[in-house]
Order: structure tokens, then sequence, then C-alpha cells
């Protein structure tokens, strides 16, 4: 029964606060549609903990620098973890999949909002847009939501970690907080049944500018996926599978394209040994 009337306020709010930012996104200038999509987030996390009965725990803001552009790095589980983040802060862009482009309403509300939308699955291509849009981003110094699997996780599992997250340190400078998250305990993916207990979501240590692309990556994912484990309900499992945990998945969409880009990586790497093998040799 939880579960059916948060389904029903969830649906109709969101409805609701759709057209009021269409008509906000209107008018000139962000702050007006940024204020309505705060209390959007707060009125959902509101009704997370009221009607489905879902309390969400929000630790570690002290390791947030105050002031300057930063990146949130956080686990992907649920359609909440979004209300949960954006509800923390006033002015706040994300990275997310193009998938949500297909909904008229939230197409235009990204825009106005400056979100980066790119390819979920990742490529050249969605490197590309994402430098060029989180430009403004950076140069404004606000903060900058990405989740680094590119898919949302079942609880206790993970995605491989997309590379976009290094672009984004890279280009901007500025630190990443990895974020771990157990709130798909509580509401797993894009599940109707929601499970009543508690959940955290936990700003974890900065990590530095200064890191190579393969030393950042390999601490992002260390601490997200570590502490998120160690955050996990084994009292009260909800929608947990114990032996998921620390599972690596991969959807078939994501599958089908990386394989893709391997073989035509291969490719381009046999045809420059043969070119090289062709050189006359002096």
């Amino acid at each position: 029964m939880r579960s059916l009337l948060f389904n029903i306020f969830f649906y109709s709010v969101t409805f609701i606060y759709a057209i009021v930012c269409v008509i906000l996104s209107i008018l000139p200038g962000r702050l007006i549609m940024m204020a309505s999509l705060r209390r959007y987030t707060r009125l959902m996390v509101w009704g997370m903990r009221v009607i489905a009965g879902i309390h969400v725990d929000v630790t570690g803001h002290e390791n947030i620098p105050k002031e300057g552009a930063v990146i949130l790095a956080s686990k992907h589980q649920s359609y909440g973890d979004g209300f949960v983040i954006f509800s923390q802060f006033f002015d706040l862009s994300f990275v997310t999949g193009d998938h949500l482009e297909k909904f008229w309403l939230i197409k235009v509300i990204l825009a106005k909002m400056n979100a980066v939308v790119i390819d979920s699955c990742g490529g050249v291509d969605a490197r590309e847009k994402m430098a060029n849009t989180s430009k403004t981003v950076r140069e404004q110094g606000r903060r900058i939501v990405i989740f680094p699997e590119g898919h949302l996780s079942e609880v206790g599992t993970q995605h491989r970690y997309r590379k976009g997250v290094w672009h984004l340190y890279d280009d901007f400078g500025c630190p990443v907080i990895p974020v771990a998250n157990t709130l798909g305990q509580r509401w797993n993916q894009m599940d109707w049944k929601k499970y009543p207990g508690k959940a955290h979501i936990e700003f974890l240590e900065p990590i530095t500018p200064g890191l190579g692309k393969d030393d950042f990556m390999a601490l992002l994912e260390q601490r997200i996926e570590t502490r998120s484990i160690e955050l996990l309900d084994r009292e009260n499992l909800g929608a947990l599978k114990l032996e998921n945990i620390g599972v690596l998945t991969e959807n078939e969409a994501a599958k089908a394209k990386r394989l893709a880009r391997e073989a035509n990586e291969a490719v381009n790497e046999n045809r420059a040994k043969t070119n090289a093998d062709m050189e006359p040799k002096i």
C-alpha cells in the first residue's frame, strides 16, 4: 500500500512540477526555476520518508568545499538518488544519459539547467559533448553531479566505471567528491515496489586534482564501492540480494557498444601495424 501511495504521489507531483518548470524556463535567468526544482526534490525526499517510509541519512557535508567548482561522483542505484543529492544544494548541474530527452518536458528543463546530456553508453562523442557543455558550468564555479557507472545498478552490484568522470576531473582541475549510496535497498533502480527502512548517502573524502587517469579511476571506484558496501543494511535487506554484493554487471546496450568500440580499436591498431611493416627499412 505504501508503494502504491508513494508512486501516485511521485508521478502526480512530478507532472505538475514539470509543467511549472517548463513555464519558468521561459523567464530570463535560471534562479527561479532552480529554486522550484529544489523545492520539488525536497518534496520528493519528504514523500519518500513520510509516505514510503524511506529514511535517508545524508552525511559528509564537511568534505565538500564551501566555494568553487566541484564534481560529485555518485553511486547510482535508484531514481531517488538525484532527488536526495539535488535537495542538498541550491544550484546544481548534472551529467545525465540521453534517455531522459525522449520526454519533451524534461528535455526543455534540462536545457535550462545547463545539464550535460550524453550517450549513456559513452564513447568519444559523449566525451566531446560533455566537455563542451560542462565548460559553462565550470566557468560559473558550480557543482556538478555525475554517475560514473553511466547506468542504474541493481543494489549491491556495479557497472564498469566510465572514464568520462576523469575527463571532467582533468578539464575542471577541481576536487572530485566520491559519493557512497545505499538508496537502492529501499528504492531499487526504477522498481515499483519500495521497502521501508534506512538508507545512506555519504559524501566521502575529496580526490584532489592532479592524478593520472588510471590512478584516479582506481581510487574513485575503490572509495565508492567499498563504502557503499560497508553502509548496506544487512538487518533489513529490502531489495538487496546478498549474493549480488560486489557483482560486476553490464547491460546489453553498453556491452554491444563497448565490443564495437574495442573491435574498431583493434582494426585501427592492426592497420597501423601493417602500415609500419610495409614501410621500407633503411
